[in-house]
């Protein structure tokens, strides 16, 4: 207990208790604001209008109506689309060809074509969908009334035209919100540099002052002394979480106390992980760059950005040993879903399990280090 408490009384005096809470704090803050909108609605369209006609501008204007794109201009004759695109005032151009009022009279088909500028892929969110569905309720609208026209009643006209129509529910996240996966994302990555920096510094701290083997060649010392970063760094992503929620609108389902207890296992995973990979450091200034190891892949492969099953199996499995992939899982399940905690027993025992593997090492660690030098004093 007397190193616990020796730690405690560290770390309420250095610069990590103000890190910890401000830091995730003013990421939650900054970019749950910047994420606010959630999604990409009007996205700026140009149109090239080669039919002028009652029946194109009619088109135009259903276009303008989606909440997903706006109708910045309308030309008349075909340009370059390097052209219209090269200053991104525009994310897409739109062709409606000559004839077209005159082809759907005839009752022929057309072609309107759709250029997209996909250097910037998340400008694009709804544009596809939007154009589809508008085209499609305008080709039901046309054909009801043709067939309307010959005789055959609306219900028999619809459904010769439509006769499965599709219903859908977005789950979990329907608006498709940045701060329900990006932002939380930042915030997370936030914590995990500051913990694993923090805890990664102990051992290196503590052989510097001479005190590694103070309490004899006990690695329980030194397991307890991650108890500090990992309460701190639970309230934190705690306080961070219900103000994403407060702020940003995040999805939250699960009990806010009843989550504290997987944060509070994730913590104690991240803090002895870092204590592990700091442990034979020779100077603390070398902690930082260790951490790395686990800090770069939790951005990329734990679901941050992309879901995991955009990578290959290998990567996937590379996951399970860092902490912030069962962490986003149980953010999901319990979070997002609304599942129980023991429904997740897997996420939670796959934490357990990281943090005896690392405290396990961090004994080997010790015992050979202490062998080392007492051969050494013989």
């Amino acid at each position: 207990m007397n190193s616990l408490i020796d730690e405690w009384k560290f770390v309420a005096g250095s610069k990590y208790v103000r890190m910890i809470f401000i830091a995730p704090l003013i990421a939650a803050l900054f970019f749950g604001l910047m994420f606010s909108h959630n999604q990409i609605n009007k996205s700026p369209v140009i149109v090239i209008d080669e039919d002028h006609s009652a029946y194109s501008r009619s088109l135009i204007n259903k276009l303008n109506a989606s909440q997903y794109m706006q109708v910045t201009n309308v030309f008349p004759n075909r340009m370059e689309p390097d052209t219209l695109l090269a200053n991104e005032k525009a994310v897409a151009v739109i062709m409606l060809p000559s004839q077209l009022e005159l082809r759907q009279l005839q009752g022929k088909s057309s072609n309107i074509g759709i250029l997209m500028d996909n250097s910037m892929p998340s400008g694009l969110t709804g544009i596809r969908a939007a154009i589809s569905e508008v085209i499609q309720t305008e080709n039901t609208t046309i054909s009801l009334t043709r067939l309307g026209q010959s005789g055959m009643d609306a219900d028999s006209s619809k459904g010769l035209v439509s006769p499965l129509a599709l219903q859908q529910r977005m789950l979990y996240n329907p608006t498709t919100s940045y701060v329900s996966f990006m932002v939380l994302g930042f915030v997370n990555i936030v914590v995990l540099m500051i913990t694993t920096t923090a805890a990664g510094s102990v051992a290196p701290r503590l052989r510097r002052e001479g005190r590694l083997f103070a309490d004899g060649v006990n690695p329980a010392q030194l397991w307890l002394r991650s108890v500090p970063y990992a309460v701190l760094s639970a309230l934190s992503l705690f306080l961070s979480y219900g103000l994403l929620k407060q702020l940003g609108s995040m999805r939250f389902e699960a009990s806010p106390f009843l989550f504290l207890i997987p944060l509070l296992v994730y913590s104690f995973a991240l803090s002895i992980l870092g204590m592990l990979l700091g442990y034979s450091a020779k100077d603390i200034s070398k902690v930082g760059s260790r951490t790395s190891i686990v800090l770069y892949p939790s951005f990329l492969v734990t679901g941050i950005q992309l879901s995991p099953l955009a990578f290959p199996k290998a990567f996937q499995i590379s996951a399970w040993a860092l902490p912030m992939n069962w962490l986003n899982r149980l953010i999901r399940g319990m979070g997002f879903r609304g599942g129980s905690l023991t429904a997740y027993s897997l996420e939670i025992g796959a934490l357990l399990i990281i943090i005896g593997a690392a405290a396990l090492f961090i004994g080997l660690l010790m015992l050979r280090e202490a062998g080392k030098t007492n051969t050494a004093l013989e």
